[in-house]
């Protein structure tokens, strides 16, 4: 089974448990604080999906694999959960819900579509691998070393909470070879049919370019109720960076 990250309920209510599920190069350490302060009332559970975090590396990842990763988790817990996914999470969710709709209440997607990008991360894995683990003990001197092979210094910083500096000899907590290996089917979208009839919210970053509105009639013909949002002034990674606000629409959504 996944790795799973447990947040009790604060002040119990009715609410059904809510599964996070994290997006490509993520893992549910990745959304604590958000996962903490959804937890005021309701159980919270994060999840490291297969080949990345702690939960356990497997020579696919489809994503019916993960769907079937989600609902075993959810069938371990009770039955029924509402589920929000970001990006290569929110595409599992999405496959969740339209093959095992009746373990799903509200469903919330996070900066994605039903669709096949023609993006590819691969290159982010070639920077991974070229990183130099020898003799590591500082992530400091592990994102000194990773800024010869990538810019970015918010996506440094990202990708280096999936290092393990206290693992002998140091590694990283993705598997690298599968991710790469299975990158078209984790860009793309296995043309799942069917639909879902319940609560669907379809949350973008006003920035993003993930979620277009030529992406609206495929998303209503497998999700007919979805609902569309935006929050301003935000690209992919919305939640991290406007996090308040981000729980606050999941609340709204998500409120009985």
């Amino acid at each position: 089974m996944l790795n799973i990250i447990l947040h009790p309920a604060q002040s119990p209510s009715k609410l059904p448990p809510l599964l996070i599920v994290h997006g490509l190069f993520g893992s549910a350490r990745n959304w604590g604080v958000i996962a903490r302060r959804m937890a005021a009332d309701r159980e919270v559970l994060a999840v490291d999906m297969r080949n990345h975090g702690e939960s356990p590396w497997m020579p696919s990842h489809s994503y019916a694999d993960m769907a079937a990763d989600l609902a075993e988790v959810i069938a371990a817990h009770g039955g029924r959960m509402d589920v929000m996914g970001h990006s290569m999470g929110g595409k599992a969710a999405m496959q969740l819900a339209l093959t095992h709709g009746d373990m799903v209440d509200r469903l919330i997607v996070a900066d994605i579509a039903p669709v096949a990008y023609s993006h590819d991360q691969s290159l982010h894995i070639r920077a991974m691998r070229a990183l130099d683990l020898t003799g590591l003990t500082a992530r400091s001197e592990a994102d000194r070393r990773l800024a010869a092979h990538m810019d970015d210094p918010s996506l440094r910083a990202f990708f280096l909470q999936s290092l393990d500096l206290k693992a002998d000899p140091v590694r990283w907590r993705l598997n690298l070879d599968v991710l790469e290996a299975e990158m078209a089917k984790i860009t793309g979208w296995p043309g799942t049919t069917g639909r879902f009839d319940g609560a669907a919210l379809f949350l973008a970053g006003g920035d993003s370019t993930y979620i277009l509105p030529e992406h609206r009639p495929a998303i209503r013909d497998l999700f007919p109720a979805a609902r569309f949002a935006k929050i301003p002034n935000v690209g992919h990674w919305l939640h991290a960076e406007k996090p308040r606000e981000f729980e606050e629409t999941m609340r709204i959504f998500l409120a009985r």
